[in-house]
């Protein structure tokens, strides 16, 4: 640590660093938490560039990201610094530093700011909407095709679907055969997997900027106040559809169990954080939003969930090889608590779709 902690000096920081101390609970990237002799604070991060093999993309992205949320605010006449994640540059003016075959990176320190791991209350969710939903209004107007993208196919419901087919004939593992009752479920909704595609290629829903990552931690929200702050880690910010950013935050966080849960009397679908959630979000977007893609918002849940449920069980079936697990048979757990959620999403898809929709009766009204 003592190493380390001379590293930051290398980047336009208020002072000298006198601490330095791992911060946060990423899986991916070490992060820290820098003071310094002058009072500030800094995140800190060593990006794993064995996840990420682009880091010069990779940093690439989050500079045009970061810097056309900035001017957007500015044009706006609202600009905050708490609202977005601001790059600390190096002292050679680049967005990155390598240093002993490592890259660092680092980001001012946002005050006040939380990462919820868990909802206490609704209107918690409902700030997470606020903030994804702000995230994607001021990136409006952005050409998604100048980002570079950083993992192919992610949301391509439709390669994830094949990806299981070949788990199942291929069946490294020998597991095939004692999960076949959920794979079935799996593969029966296999018309899920083009709708938002399709309507991509038909023009019908834009391309935008999409973070690909909305789960409620990576929300910073002020719990004094009670305001939605900037929203964290961009290292999958890319080309996609809005719809993937709403549905995969419902997946995560209207769950009333454990996304591992054994016992999946504790999973279901919870309409009132669905509805907390989609006030925040909606109330953002409303304005910018297709027809198109009000369409298919309340689906979207739906679709990401059943997405990141078949890519448990594709890594059940090919041994673990690609999600962590801490015990047997824990991907297969994790695809059947999806499945569970997608099954009582589909008992509420018109309650939800019609949520949606109250949102622009209200305003045409």
């Amino acid at each position: 640590m003592n190493a380390l902690l001379k590293i930051p000096n290398n980047f336009q920081i208020n002072g000298k660093t006198v601490e330095c101390f791992r911060y946060g609970n990423g899986h991916i990237n070490d992060t820290y938490l820098v003071k310094t002799d002058k009072g500030s604070k800094y995140i800190f991060q060593r990006i794993n560039h064995l996840v990420f093999k682009n880091v010069d993309m990779l940093m690439k992205n989050q500079e045009l990201v970061t810097s056309y949320i900035s001017r957007k605010l500015q044009s706006q006449g609202a600009y905050n610094r708490r609202l977005l994640l601001n790059l600390v540059y190096t002292l050679d003016n680049e967005s990155y530093l390598i240093h002993d075959g490592n890259y660092y990176r680092c980001y001012e320190f946002i005050e006040g700011g939380q990462c919820l791991e868990k909802i206490e209350h609704p209107y918690q969710f409902e700030l997470a909407g606020t903030a994804f939903g702000r995230f994607q209004r001021l990136l409006d107007g952005f050409e998604a095709d100048k980002l570079y993208e950083v993992i192919p196919d992610f949301h391509n419901t439709v390669s994830r679907y094949n990806q299981l087919l070949s788990a199942i004939n291929d069946d490294k593992a020998k597991r095939a055969q004692s999960c076949r009752e959920l794979t079935e479920k799996f593969l029966s909704r296999k018309d899920y997997c083009d709708k938002v595609i399709k309507e991509i290629d038909a023009g019908n829903i834009p391309v935008r900027v999409t973070h690909n990552d909305t789960k409620l931690n990576n929300a910073l929200i002020d719990m004094e106040s009670k305001e939605a702050l900037a929203v964290l880690d961009l290292d999958t910010v890319m080309p996609g559809s809005i719809l993937y950013d709403f549905g995969d935050s419902i997946r995560y966080g209207a769950n009333t169990g454990a996304e591992d849960e054994k016992d999946l009397t504790k999973v279901g679908f919870d309409m009132e954080l669905y509805k907390a959630f989609a006030k925040g979000f909606i109330n953002q977007v409303k304005d910018i939003l297709t027809q198109g893609e009000i369409r298919l918002m309340a689906f979207s849940s739906i679709l990401m969930t059943y997405e990141c449920g078949m890519r448990f069980l594709t890594d059940h079936l090919n041994g673990d090889v690609y999600f962590k697990i801490s015990r047997e048979e824990h991907n297969l757990d994790r695809a059947k608590t999806q499945m569970k959620m997608v099954e009582d999403m589909e008992k509420s898809i018109d309650q939800m779709q019609e949520y949606i929709w109250s949102f622009y009766e209200k305003s045409s009204s």
